[in-house]
């Protein structure tokens, strides 16, 4: 058993690998930017690069030598001048591109100071015109060269790699333009990596090996002590509702099973019908509003003691016990009808001796699989519940951080209910070699 536990474990690697790369691809490529997403469109650049450096957005994706820097956005003039249009001087004239006229200095415009120390590399593809041996314009950082731009009447790039060395300004980053004018074509500035490794993908992962998941951007918490603090009202909720549940769906269907094809079963089975076809919602809102609001039964909502439980508890019990109790019943009517029940009624069992001794036992095994596959959302609680009933768990955390785009925190839930769902799965199989003992782990 310990080698099959063993080999079960070393294939979850695979799996949980494939998760990240999921839930990586789903927040850090699909998603678009957690950082447009979170604060908004209307906050300044420097506020989304600190938001991408302290989660790591402002790495390459997987690896790289440079990195996007919302100092200075990628533009194509042929289409818009963006920043470009609010400097002195320039003249954008779509599609030829944006026109700087000749015998002037043009800042380049900057969103914020450029980082000291640190490479950076400004591309410009433009078109000029200038005398033989002379650069159509220059580049210059802090007032020295970094570079001349010779003329090229159909086009050309140019790519200026520099450090800046101390602190530069705004304002520090200047085209001059030293014979006709320059008409810029695009411009792109990248900020150079330490080492081509250093990646969103990398940044991610080493988070992982810490178990860190990161800062709740709505929040300002790291999520690591969110889950801690919702975990223990969520189970508070859903052991009750599981253990409800099960125990009230077992006991109705071994009725069912006992009583089949008479009054009992079919008003069983109609009742079961009628809880399935109720929406979950419908359950909350009269829940609340008759036996709460209106007889005054229960709390309505909030978390300050055991009574404001009881009412989502038994919200939870009735709105899934149909199904449940559907599915047991059908489990054991199945077992009633094999060949060695016929075989322990004519050797003189009774009816519950047969029910609870040998159906219910060869029955346990799908009952096992529902039960033990239900285990790990637990933890992560019941979204309506808790968001109706404001009970501060993992699932009202959820839901808050879906409707805040906090990516930090769905993701590290979507993460953590993967990985028990694989944990339920190997119990599962456990299970059903100390239930069957026809069952070998291989």
């Amino acid at each position: 058993m310990w080698r099959y536990i063993a080999r079960r474990l070393l294939q979850m690697i695979p799996t949980l690998i494939g998760v990240m790369v999921i839930t990586f691809v789903l927040f850090n490529v699909v998603g678009g930017s957690p950082a447009l997403m979170t604060l908004g469109p209307h906050v300044s650049p420097r506020a989304l690069e600190d938001f991408d450096e302290q989660r790591g957005f402002n790495k390459p994706l997987l690896w790289g030598w440079w990195a996007r820097t919302r100092a200075l956005a990628d533009q194509d003039f042929a289409r818009q001048a963006g920043a470009w249009r609010q400097v002195p001087g320039a003249e954008f004239t779509p599609p030829a591109g944006l026109r700087l006229p000749g015998r002037a200095a043009y800042v380049v415009p900057l969103a914020f100071a450029l980082r000291p120390d640190t490479a950076y590399r400004l591309t410009l593809r433009y078109r000029a015109a200038a005398p033989a041996g002379q650069p159509a314009a220059e580049v210059l950082l802090r007032g020295a060269v970094l570079q001349s731009l010779p003329g090229a009447a159909d086009g050309a790039a140019a790519r200026l790699d520099f450090r800046t060395g101390a602190q530069t300004g705004a304002t520090d980053l200047v085209i001059r333009v030293t014979a006709g004018a320059l008409e810029l074509r695009a411009a792109q500035l990248r900020r150079g990596m330490a080492n081509p490794f250093d990646s969103q993908f990398a940044f991610y992962l080493r988070q992982l090996a810490r178990l860190d998941f990161g800062v709740s951007s709505s929040l300002n918490q790291p999520v690591t002590r969110l889950l801690r603090q919702g975990v223990g009202p969520s189970l508070m909720l859903t052991v009750p509702i599981f253990c409800g549940q099960l125990a009230v769906a077992l006991l109705l269907a071994l009725v069912c099973a006992y009583y089949r094809d008479r009054w009992p079963d079919r008003v069983l089975v109609v009742a079961a019908v009628g809880l399935m076809s109720i929406n979950y919602l419908v359950w909350i809102v009269a829940g609340q509003y008759v036996l709460a609001y209106r007889w005054g039964w229960f709390p309505v909502w909030g978390f300050a003691s055991w009574r404001h439980l009881l009412l989502p508890v038994l919200v939870g019990v009735v709105s899934g016990v149909g199904v449940d109790l559907r599915f047991y019943r059908t489990i054991l009517l199945d077992e009633l009808y094999k060949d060695y029940v016929r075989t322990a009624y004519a050797k003189g069992l009774s009816p519950a001796g047969v029910l609870f001794k040998h159906v219910l036992r060869n029955a346990l095994i799908p009952i096992v699989t529902n039960v033990v596959i239900a285990l790990p959302f637990l933890y992560t609680g019941s979204l309506l519940l808790e968001s109706f009933f404001g009970i501060p768990g993992l699932g009202y955390l959820g839901v808050n951080a879906i409707n805040s785009s906090d990516v930090d925190v769905v993701r590290a839930l979507v993460f953590i209910g993967a990985g028990l769902f694989m944990v339920a799965n190997l119990l599962t199989d456990l299970c059903y070699a100390w239930l069957d003992p026809r069952v070998r782990l291989e």
